[in-house]
């Protein structure tokens, strides 16, 4: 059963920092490109960012470009997310979700997922 489970959000001030994880089970996490996807209240999915299998490759949304980081540890089967400089329009629920490929910008599940999982909550507020 492919599983993949978010931690580490919370209600942060604005300028602040979190470091989201999720940990992936159930498929063969060094196989596939992952990214993290999110969902501010009353909007849609938004691609956040993208990382390559090996973890050499990244990419951003021009709107978190310079203050969040992608990361992952094969060896735990974890993907992480670190958030510097938190606004208020980061608040949103955060995904994490297998990419199509290294270059994915789509908020879009991909196989082997067919729903995302829970989430974790992120909100910035003063």
């Amino acid at each position: 059963v492919v599983q993949l489970v978010e931690s580490g959000g919370g209600l942060v001030q604005p300028g602040g920092s979190l470091r989201l994880s999720c940990v992936v089970s159930g498929f063969t996490f060094t196989s596939y490109s992952m990214k993290w996807v999110r969902q501010a209240p009353g909007k849609g999915l938004e691609w956040v960012s993208t990382i390559h299998s090996s973890g050499r490759s990244t990419i951003y949304v021009d709107s978190v470009q310079g203050r969040f980081t992608i990361s992952r540890d094969n060896a735990k089967n974890t993907l992480y997310l670190q958030m510097n400089s938190l606004k208020t329009e980061d608040t949103a629920a955060y995904y994490c979700a297998t990419a199509d490929h290294y270059l994915d910008k789509s908020p879009s599940v991909a196989p082997p997922m067919t729903s995302l999982g829970q989430g974790t909550q992120v909100t910035v507020s003063s």
